[in-house]
């Protein structure tokens, strides 16, 4: 039987997404990760007794689009019992915007329509100072903003989205941005999603490719040091 500290719950929003970088990382650790997609009717665990840890991955849905997905609903009552177990908790994007529901905060669109994809800047807040040595060039690719959630501490901010990465406790941290986009995901997306490339806000495909080239060797680095503290 596996040892419940070498295990790793990964809750995906669609059967084919991709860990990325952020699978590859952790199995360098010795994790064995476990995929979970409640939107395809498969359920979340009772109890994370099995479990070292839990991430909860990004999707196109909105993380307010529940009463229509019970995969969403199910992540949402699902929550705060991981959270209760004392577990590693890290929710990417719409991970993080779930995390933040289940805290009682809001998720909502830019104010003015704006929406973020591609590479933007992140600003380490005093209290973000252990988890961010510096600003740091992220990968976004989002719509809606989460409010921070009362007795959170917020880590890092932004210029368009302000609340870019928070804690919870000792161990849950929401990212509003993608630490996981590797080269693959980045051109996988772009495909996939190339009509919202001319939302406002976002960058051209061009502009990405760029900024991944440029920046992605940090956030890497980053990343390494990010879950070196989590798990």
């Amino acid at each position: 039987m596996m040892d419940e500290a070498s295990r790793l719950l990964l809750v995906m929003q669609t059967r084919d997404a991709s860990a990325g970088r952020c699978g590859r990382k952790l199995r360098e650790r010795g994790y064995a990760l476990e995929v979970c997609c409640p939107l395809a009717g498969e359920p979340l665990p009772a109890a994370m007794d099995g479990y070292a840890g839990a991430v909860v991955f990004g999707g196109p849905m909105s993380a307010n689009d529940d009463a229509k997905l019970p995969g969403l609903r199910a992540q949402l009552d699902w929550i705060p019992q991981a959270l209760d177990s004392g577990r590693p908790f890290l929710g990417i994007c719409l991970g993080a915007q779930l995390l933040a529901r289940a805290l009682g905060a809001t998720v909502q669109p830019h104010p003015a329509g704006l929406a973020e994809i591609g590479y933007f800047a992140v600003q380490p807040t005093e209290a973000g100072q252990t988890v961010f040595e510096k600003p740091l060039q992220v990968y976004h690719w989002h719509r809606e903003g989460f409010a921070l959630p009362a007795g959170a501490e917020l880590l890092a901010t932004g210029a368009n989205f302000p609340h870019q990465a928070y804690r919870y406790g000792a161990n849950a941290f929401g990212l509003q941005f993608h630490p996981e986009v590797d080269q693959a995901i980045l051109e996988n997306w772009l495909l996939e999603g190339a009509k919202e490339l001319t939302a406002p806000g976002a960058q051209s495909a061009a502009e990405q490719r760029v900024r991944h080239a440029n920046h992605d060797a940090a956030l890497d680095r980053w990343f390494d040091g990010f879950l070196e503290q989590w798990i």
